[in-house]
Order: C-alpha cells, then structure tokens, then sequence
C-alpha cells in the first residue's frame, strides 16, 4: 500500500529544504571555501584544504541535485532517502566531534551540527511513519 499523500508532501519538504542547504553550501565551498572554514571550523584553510574543501562542494552540489525531491526519490526507501539520512546522520556526528574532542568551532559549527541533526531525525521520523502506515495499511 503506498504511503499518504500528506506524509509524501511532507517527505519531500523535508528533502527539498535539505537539497537547497547542500546545493548552497556546495556552492559557496566551490566559490570561496575559507567563507564556510571559517564560519564552521574558526580556522584558516590554505593550499591541499582548499582544494579538498572545493572537492568537497562538487560532492555537495551533487548530493543536493541528486536527492532534489520528486514523487520517486521523496519514498521513505528511495535511494536519495537513503542518501540524505546517512549523510546528514554522519556529517552532523562529525561536526560534533570536531566540535568537542577537535576543540574547533566557528560561528555556524553548533547550529550546522542541530540542523544536521534535526534533518536526520525528521527523515527518521518520517521513515518509521511510513512503515507504521504501510503495516495499518495490510
């Protein structure tokens, strides 16, 4: 049985507003990385960090157009789902870390590491919701 309507609409919500947060960052890191260094980490980035962190805005960029919301990738078990969830679960675990035992953080590292947090526990949400539907449902 497929999942409501409404918990898709909202499921793709969720994914829109996650796609446009990576589609930007990815963006501004392949422009201008020592922006997002400094207001995540507080620290300076130069030379092979640069050069990552701009390797790191094309995967963004990708991630982000790669999980833009359609009624195919908005399912709870579509492979973008799967993307988001591992991306935003992990990415906000490391953050956190970095912010803790890497001593490091800028301006934008503790609400980087809640909205990650919060995007992942949404998706989770949203993910056991459409398997309680689909068990009411059969």
């Amino acid at each position: 049985m497929p999942v409501s309507e409404t918990s898709l609409n909202t499921l793709r919500k969720i994914l829109a507003f996650s796609a446009v947060v990576e589609v930007g960052t990815g963006l501004v890191l392949m422009i201008d990385p020592a922006i997002v260094v400094t207001l995540l980490l507080g620290t300076e980035v130069s030379g092979a960090g640069t050069l990552l962190a701009r390797c790191f805005g094309i995967a963004l960029l990708a991630l982000g157009l790669a999980c833009w919301p359609s009624r195919q990738r908005a399912e709870s078990g579509s492979p973008a789902f799967r993307a988001m969830l591992i991306y935003n679960v992990l990415i906000a675990l490391y953050l956190a870390h970095l912010g803790t035992v890497g001593h490091l953080g800028g301006l934008l590292l503790r609400p980087g590491v809640a909205l990650h947090a919060v995007v992942a526990l949404l998706l989770v949400w949203m993910r056991r919701e459409a398997r309680r539907t689909k068990a009411t449902n059969t």
